[in-house]
């Protein structure tokens, strides 16, 4: 019988097989973003074969949520995530992707440590979080605190910026509660329904929020003071979406922000 903190592990490594699922069963429904659903995919299960040999790694000598300790026992599979956006990757990541795997074992490791300490951004280094996302989401999974530099607005665990949000059912008293979902670790937390999480402005005068009949269960929730933006997923109807597997069906609406010169808090799985 696992320990809890095992079962916990692997729950870690079943979150990526679900994801990679709801992203098939998408792809599978309709023809709404097939290059993008099919790379999230397959990158979900790259990500949770990782998080398997981090449970393994970790069974022999436990991580310590220090990245400049831990980073060796993975940098082989930062190397497949490398690999795979190289194979199967939108053009841009792909040419990126290319490039590195020519990168020696310290220089990826280096380019994992300035993501870590704030250097670079997810919109700068989308491949040096795709490659973290399994490690920080499996220190998670086993309570272990990363460290990392908290700062207000992003995930109370490991600081990570939002990528999402969502409105889920709440009480007959608060209506529906807001949380934001980090890209870097998975979890969510409950944020205020009136704030921005960039800026923090609270005017609601400020705040506006913009949907479009073709998907009446997302909206773009902005800021017209820092000009940025999370997408927001009303799952209150309805509890199947994973908002950030779901994200990638309605790109023209961040495709439309862009336009109007709001910039979106951290990109998502399609880089948007």
């Amino acid at each position: 019988m696992k320990s809890p903190a095992a079962a916990r592990a692997s729950s870690v490594v079943e979150e990526f097989e679900r994801r990679a699922a709801r992203a098939e069963t998408l792809l599978a429904d309709g023809p709404a973003a097939p290059d993008a659903l099919r790379f999230a995919a397959g990158l979900y299960r790259v990500q949770g074969r990782i998080a398997a040999d981090l449970e393994s790694a970790h069974a022999r000598e436990p991580l310590t949520g220090h990245l400049d300790r831990d980073a060796e026992r993975f940098l082989d599979g930062a190397a497949a995530v490398v690999q795979y956006a190289a194979r199967n990757g939108p053009e841009n990541l792909a040419e990126t992707a290319r490039a590195r795997r020519e990168d020696s074992p310290a220089t990826s490791r280096t380019r994992l440590l300035v993501y870590w300490t704030g250097g670079t951004s997810a919109g700068e280094d989308y491949l040096a979080r795709a490659a973290l996302r399994p490690y920080v989401e499996f220190l998670r999974g086993a309570t272990i605190a990363p460290d990392r530099i908290h700062r207000r607005g992003q995930c109370p665990f490991c600081g990570g910026a939002p990528a999402v949000g969502a409105r889920r059912e709440g009480s007959l008293m608060e209506g529906a509660r807001r949380l934001l979902a980090c890209s870097l670790c998975g979890g969510e937390w409950p944020f205020q329904r009136i704030l921005c999480p960039a800026c923090f402005e609270e005017d609601p005068h400020r705040l506006p929020s913009f949907q479009a009949d073709r998907h009446p269960f997302v909206r773009i929730e902005a800021c017209e003071t820092c000009r940025r933006y999370v997408k927001s997923f009303d799952l209150s109807q309805d509890a199947r979406p994973i908002p950030e597997v779901d994200d990638l069906l309605s790109l023209s609406l961040d495709l439309w922000a862009r336009s109007e010169g709001f910039e979106r808090i951290e990109p998502g799985l399609a880089g948007l």
